[in-house]
């Protein structure tokens, strides 16, 4: 019997690391360009959600904190456009390279243009001793879809250099009725095409328009039991952080929107963590933290090796 568990265990995680493989193969294939121009727009909310979290003020700032450092990962890049932003920021002479297990051929089109710049098809899991050592890696919103997300990270320390640095961001664990439904919604279309996925969320992005555009702002009391925190909040992001995600930013269009919302509901893997969770991960990989930030959202945390 506990031969056959295993093997049911083992079946599912298989399908659910084919599942997230082709969601996001399908949403960057499809999306080749989305948020590529945003996340380098230091006007942008994008450029700014990312910069401030890493504990910078502004572009200078992050260009002080990546002078002299020779060789940049992107562990994870998606489409490319922080593979991008990391090159624009960083020395001429940097050499920045990026790694994908499902949009490397999407990125590589898309920063052909840049000179120092490499992509690889490379899994997080996977053996990466060929891509050589790093001064600094930084890895988004990618360690929680992976089978394992702790041993991705402990694979990516070992590229560091002495004193390297590592920057990374997961989902955090969010308030109960927040992660009830999301999982809800997930379950529910994990098993759908993009286009069928694409469709059946369209109702959730148009609810977040709707929401966004009344401009409303509501103080609420704290509800500790229901993880809502008190303040006061614009009634979208109130729903937003607490209940459902229902993004929507007037910087994007409306299927822009919708493969945001795409990105979060469709993988099936998709782990969420605590702050101490992974600092933990730091400490036993002797990393000193100097950078942490929590947001309804998730977590950033940047260290140096010892």
């Amino acid at each position: 019997m506990v031969n056959q568990i295993n093997f049911s265990m083992a079946n599912d995680n298989d399908l659910n690391k084919s599942q997230t493989f082709k969601s996001f193969k399908d949403k960057w294939e499809k999306n080749a360009n989305l948020a590529f121009t945003q996340t380098s727009d230091e006007n942008s909310d994008v450029f700014e959600w990312i910069i401030n979290r890493n504990g910078f003020s502004n572009g200078d700032e992050f260009r002080a904190f990546l002078k002299g450092k020779k060789r940049i990962l992107d562990a994870g890049c998606g489409n490319g456009r922080v593979t991008a932003l990391l090159k624009k920021y960083a020395d001429e002479d940097t050499e920045v390279v990026g790694i994908d297990l499902t949009a490397a051929h999407v990125a590589t089109e898309n920063l052909k243009h840049l000179k120092n710049v490499s992509v690889f098809e490379k899994d997080l899991l996977g053996d990466l001793s060929d891509i050589g050592t790093f001064d600094f890696i930084y890895s988004q919103e990618v360690l929680h879809h992976t089978a394992d997300p702790k041993r991705s990270f402990d694979n990516l320390v070992q590229l560091l250099r002495p004193e390297g640095e590592i920057a990374i961001y997961v989902y955090k664990i969010k308030a109960p009725l927040r992660e009830y439904a999301d999982d809800y919604v997930r379950n529910i279309i994990s098993d759908m095409n993009y286009e069928e996925s694409s469709k059946a969320l369209n109702e959730i992005t148009e609810f977040g328009r709707i929401m966004a555009k009344k401009g409303i702002t509501i103080e609420v009391p704290k509800v500790d039991i229901l993880g809502i925190e008190a303040g006061e909040y614009d009634l979208q992001r109130f729903i937003y952080h607490f209940f459902f995600k229902c993004y929507w930013n007037d910087m994007f269009s409306e299927e822009e929107n919708n493969v945001i919302n795409y990105d979060w509901y469709h993988p099936q893997i998709a782990s969420r963590h605590s702050l101490d969770e992974i600092l933990g991960w730091y400490l036993e990989n002797d990393l000193v933290v100097s950078q942490k930030n929590v947001d309804h959202y998730g977590i950033t945390v940047r260290g140096r090796l010892i």
